[in-house]
């Protein structure tokens, strides 16, 4: 049900996304709701790095030859002119930016004679998990990335390696660059899954032993579908990653072998989401077996309850007839005894604490 659900939702994202019916391809569709568009430029060679805070696009122009790589780091795209006027500047294929701005992407790789545009998703934990697309495009000497603006990327790591300059990531082209940011986007998946791990193993401590209460369902259903989530992100950017590792024009041969350990770690990523969401389709079915078994157990008090009331009922109905002893000796002659009523209830009381002794030794009752 959950799978079929997330695919339902999945096919609505992409419809929203495919814009009015009519318009040309390549028109941009912003989201009224988003953030209004701030840019970024890194700037930098072997043994220098500028760091720019943009307010006009036209403002690249005399900033990007400047030193042997630039990376334009855009947040947010809610200004629609800025980010037209930003592709015809840098030369992006129409197509792949009506996509960038264009939220809930499929993750993938498109590949152009101009340039190489990447689609991922970074995943965080905020009470829920959170998805955020992340667009990349590359070509020799300029990286551009775009998104949403979300507090707090995947991709602080790599601009921290840029103002150091730690590793080769200054002194490597575009494509290293490139690799270093998705790179990135995989690695911040794990820190959430372990998190999301470790919210199991406490659901699934109090799913065993009985302390979730009413609220399991409503926790082991979120927790499915998150997990939904995050597989959503990770199956396609493992093919996206293939993708990369099959082309051999926008990489360089040194850059697939960083690109391979980086598919690597998507395969691990989703093994560890399809075993998560086995542990949580198991939970669920303890949970619905421990309620049975507890409906099950309070069933058998009432039963046991019901059992011993039978035979005190029917004694009970026995000396209620209204048989007239004048006529007759055997018309219940107990009725005229001194000790009738005593007799009566003591007879019950046998009765009672006899089935309670054979249930228990039964084991019906208790351990028996």
């Amino acid at each position: 049900m959950t799978r079929y659900l997330g695919r339902l939702l999945g096919m609505r994202d992409l419809m929203r996304n495919r814009g009015a019916p009519g318009l040309a391809p390549g028109t941009l569709l912003v989201d009224p709701e988003a953030k209004p568009t701030e840019m970024r430029l890194f700037c930098f060679g072997p043994n220098e790095l500028e760091e720019h805070q943009l307010g006009d696009v036209d403002a690249l122009a005399g900033l990007l030859g400047r030193h042997a790589l630039a990376w334009v780091d855009v947040d947010g795209l809610g200004n629609e002119a800025r980010l037209e006027r930003l592709g015809k500047v840098l030369g992006l294929h129409p197509l792949a930016l009506e996509d960038a701005v264009g939220s809930n992407q499929r993750p993938k790789v498109e590949l152009y004679d101009e340039h190489c545009f990447i689609v991922v998703h970074m995943a965080s934990i905020v009470g829920r998990v959170d998805m955020e697309q992340l667009s990349i495009f590359f070509r020799p000497g300029l990286v551009v990335t775009l998104q949403n603006g979300h507090p707090g990327d995947s991709l602080e790591p790599v601009r921290k390696r840029l103002r150091q300059g730690r590793g080769r990531i200054r002194t490597a082209g575009a494509d290293y660059l490139a690799y270093s940011l998705v790179d990135a986007v995989v690695d911040a998946y794990f820190p959430v899954l372990e998190e999301f791990g470790e919210q199991l193993e406490v659901l699934e401590r109090d799913v065993v032993e009985g302390r979730a209460g009413r609220t399991a369902a409503r926790r082991i259903y979120a927790a499915k579908h998150d997990l939904l989530t995050l597989r959503r992100g990770i199956w396609p950017l493992r093919d996206a990653i293939g993708v990369l590792l099959r082309d051999d024009s926008h990489l360089e041969q040194e850059t697939h072998l960083y690109l391979r350990d980086c598919h690597d770690h998507a395969v691990q990523l989703i093994d560890i989401v399809d075993t998560y969401r086995e542990v949580a389709s198991n939970l669920m079915d303890i949970h619905l077996s421990s309620m049975s078994h507890r409906m099950n157990e309070v069933m058998k008090v009432l039963t046991v309850i019901a059992t011993i009331f039978i035979p005190l009922t029917f004694i009970a109905g026995v000396y209620g007839m209204n048989f007239d002893t004048t006529r007759s000796p055997w018309n219940m002659p107990e009725l005229e005894w001194r000790f009738g009523y005593p007799w009566a209830l003591g007879l019950m009381l046998t009765t009672a604490a006899g089935l309670v002794l054979y249930f228990r030794a039964k084991g019906w009752l208790g351990k028996g």
